[in-house]
């Protein structure tokens, strides 16, 4: 069984951990609606636990680009139902939101990880938090906000500008008293990106790695990868995620946030097997 611990040192020990996607929203880009209901979304969380998931990451806002917001309150009660019920399947599990509030009723429930698609900015309160009940911490990088992040991104260098982004926001969660052991980084793909960002991300995730925190990445089921594959629909791009995943888990990352946790549990055993006769 993964623990927190686990998680938190994955990138020295090199144990890759599976998030399971489960998204209680009538508007998420891939599959809004589906789990909106409160018995769905549980039976899914059991889904994703019996395909391998080491973590269960869930939200009750979209953050799909062009999105708007979802007041706290609306966000408590869409998880009010789901959250007690998922954590008691026995997983560490993340909580997917920008506002202190939830991130407190997240963790009332028995959440460990906040994920922040903001790194803090949304709300100030949240670093605050997460450092006074030693919560680990995602830290994403996103250009904008997810109403106007894809409307013409731009970048000099986008490796170097996320590797400076996300070590400001280190420091700012340190400052906040996070404990460094408790940050996890996320370049955040497909947020303010283009195709040619998200692959320069994604074959630059050694730099990132060089902050010395474990490398979240989340390519799953995105736009880009229609871009490259053809395939236009989301829940066709299975392989393209799993390929995605392998390519930054070479490059040392070593979380990975995904809707379809069996096949890239099954592609990492692979490769895994692989990389260990030829080591």
């Amino acid at each position: 069984m993964t623990t927190l611990d686990d998680i938190l040192s994955s990138h020295r020990t090199r144990r890759p951990v599976v998030m399971g996607i489960l998204n209680v929203t009538p508007d998420s880009f891939s599959d809004g609606g589906r789990f909106f209901d409160s018995a769905a979304a549980v039976e899914h969380a059991r889904l994703l636990v019996r395909e391998g998931a080491d973590v269960l990451d869930v939200g009750a806002e979209s953050t799909r680009p062009g999105s708007g917001g979802v007041g706290p309150d609306e966000q408590i009660r869409r998880l009010a139902g789901v959250l007690p019920a998922v954590v008691d399947l026995g997983r560490p599990v993340s909580i997917d939101t920008t506002s202190a509030a939830v991130a407190a009723f997240a963790l009332d429930a028995g959440a460990v990880i906040v994920n922040d698609v903001s790194a803090g900015r949304a709300d100030h309160d949240l670093l605050p938090l997460a450092a006074d009940r030693g919560a680990a911490v995602v830290l994403m990088h996103m250009l904008g906000t997810p109403r106007d992040m894809q409307i013409d991104p731009r970048y000099d260098d986008v490796v170097a500008e996320v590797r400076e982004f996300l070590a400001r926001r280190m420091d700012a969660a340190v400052a906040a008293g996070v404990p460094a052991g408790r940050i996890i980084l996320d370049p955040g793909i497909g947020f303010g990106k283009t195709l040619e960002h998200n692959l320069a991300l994604l074959a630059g995730t050694g730099r990132l790695v060089s902050l010395g925190r474990p490398v979240l990445v989340g390519p799953s089921r995105k736009r880009f990868l229609g871009a490259l594959t053809g395939q236009d629909q989301p829940e066709q791009r299975v392989v393209a995620t799993a390929a995605a995943c392998l390519a930054a888990w070479a490059r040392g990352a070593s979380v990975f946030r995904v809707h379809d946790v069996s096949a890239l549990v099954q592609a990492l055993a692979v490769w895994r097997a692989v990389d260990g006769v030829a080591g």
